[in-house]
Parts: C-alpha cells; sequence; structure tokens
C-alpha cells in the first residue's frame, strides 16, 4: 500500500479481521461480518522511520495498543469493502500526518 513517495507499506504488515457492525443494516445485520478491524504493528513496521514512528505513535493516541499495534475500526458502510477501504485510508492519512515533520518557529 502506497501511503507517500518514500512509504511503502508491505501488504503482509496489516492484519484485517471482519467483525459486525453495530447500528442499522438492514435484514443482513446479524448475519454478514461487514466491520473491519485493521491492525498495523507500528513499533516493528519496517516502513517507517524512527522519527515517523514517534510521531505516528503520538499522533494515534488511544487508537495504539500497549504493544505497539495500532487499531483502526471501520464500520461507517454497509459494506465490507468500502469499509475496507476506509479504513486502509484512515491509516494511509495517520502515517501522512505523521510523515510530515513539525515546522520549526
Amino acid at each position: 500500500m502506497r501511503v507517500t513517495r518514500s512509504i511503502v507499506i508491505d501488504e503482509t504488515e496489516l492484519v484485517e479481521r471482519f467483525i459486525h457492525a453495530s447500528g442499522p443494516g438492514g435484514q443482513n445485520v446479524n448475519k454478514v461480518a461487514t466491520a473491519v478491524e485493521l491492525r498495523y504493528d507500528v513499533l516493528r513496521s519496517s516502513a517507517l522511520s524512527d522519527s515517523v514512528r514517534a510521531r505516528l505513535v503520538a499522533l494515534a493516541g488511544k487508537k495504539i495498543s500497549g504493544d505497539g499495534v495500532l487499531v483502526i475500526a471501520a464500520q461507517r458502510f454497509r459494506s465490507q469493502a468500502r469499509n475496507r477501504a476506509d479504513a486502509r485510508e484512515r491509516l494511509a492519512e495517520l502515517i501522512r500526518a505523521a510523515a510530515t515533520p513539525p515546522r520549526t518557529r
């Protein structure tokens, strides 16, 4: 998954789990696992530099577990594919924000 020109995350570093979404969903709400839980091990990833990794940990806050795994849950849409794309885009946005060095004042 390409995040920026210099940051490319290997697909094997992403772990996706499909779970039942809460809220409205029509007839399939209790039968189809459309929500996505995306896990990305920030501390062990080879795609990130140390400075980007440190800023990502600070930016993610409560989304990072104690062992350094970033967890993003996506359940905005009724489609598994759209939730999967949403989770990946949210991960990419976080990494892009962390890749931008803070401005010096």
